[in-house]
């Protein structure tokens, strides 16, 4: 999946390759990774928020507590002694609206292309586009059809997170959604059936070789029956399109989120579908208590970092 993030998600700052660090922030805590050399597996950091720090929204501020998130930031990403200041930084899907869009053609230059996508996401988003944080990638084109990927934040969110990372001392390289980055670790040509849940969506995909065929985000209801219907429902979803692309039902899905996999096998309940982590916890490198979190969005975001 490697084409999926070379350049459709640097939402903020750009810099040259992928930083050699990463931190993912969630309202649980700050996981931070980075790889001290190159071809070395990533070493990893957990440090947990007091309830309620970071509540993420697109249309309030999002960090209630920013003195402790900063500061866990600053802790986290000291301890794992990344080799340059520039990180790449990880947000909740429920920021980072995701589209794939058909046009009959794109321009191929970005200062051409960026009004053409701009005007297309005004009817599409629910805040102003022209200064959020837009970013692209054709993922396919021919004569009579351009099929391409398309990330999109607020601008006042990209700010504030963005912000906060420079006040811990680092600098965003890489703005990322957290489930798009975890698509990294995809390792297989095959079609993959690949779901990250978090404390507010349910984010379904499916990736066949390197073209993303679904890309599905879903609040999720407060109450815990509500939550676990739409779980359910999602995947019921996903699985039937998987079905209608591909001829064929999914066997497994590849589960990243911050409950154990075994826990999200029983809420699914459906015996022709194996739950597989998707990026299971390592059993070195982790310097602290790594929890329930995945650590997919970190080990995506270092997938080939230099």
């Amino acid at each position: 999946m490697n084409s999926i993030l070379s350049k459709a998600t640097r939402l903020g700052s750009h810099a040259s390759g992928r930083p050699p660090a990463a931190v993912e922030l969630s309202p649980e805590g700050v996981l931070a990774g980075s790889v001290s050399a190159s071809g070395q597996p990533p070493v990893y950091v957990f440090k947990a928020l007091p309830a309620g720090a970071l509540v993420p929204s697109i249309a309030e501020a999002n960090l209630v507590a920013r003195d402790a998130v900063v500061a866990a930031i600053r802790s986290a990403l000291d301890q794992v002694s990344p080799r340059s200041r520039s990180v790449a930084l990880i947000l909740p899907d429920i920021l980072v609206r995701v589209f794939i869009l058909d046009f009959d053609t794109l321009s191929h230059k970005p200062d051409e292309a960026y009004p053409v996508l701009r005007f297309r996401l005004r009817k599409m988003v629910p805040f102003e586009v022209e200064h959020a944080g837009v970013s692209y990638q054709i993922l396919s084109e021919n004569k009579d059809e351009c099929k391409v990927l398309v990330a999109v934040i607020p601008g006042p969110v990209l700010t504030e997170f963005e912000a906060a990372v420079r006040a811990a001392g680092y600098e965003p390289g890489a703005v990322l959604p957290s489930s798009l980055t975890s698509l990294e670790v995809i390792d297989s040509m095959e079609a993959v059936l690949a779901v990250n849940l978090s404390s507010h969506t349910l984010t379904t995909s499916i990736t066949n070789g390197n073209d993303l065929l679904l890309y599905r985000t879903l609040d999720l209801p407060e109450g815990a029956a509500l939550r676990l219907t739409e779980v359910q429902r999602g995947i019921a979803v996903a699985a039937a399109y998987y079905e209608d692309k591909l001829q064929a039902r999914p066997s497994s899905l590849r589960y990243a989120g911050n409950r154990e996999g075994s826990e999200f096998a029983s809420w699914i309940n459906d015996p022709e579908l194996t739950v597989v982590d998707l990026a299971p916890h390592p059993e070195t490198g982790a310097l602290t208590s790594l929890g329930n979190l995945s650590i997919a969005g970190i080990a995506g975001a270092l997938a080939g970092s230099h």
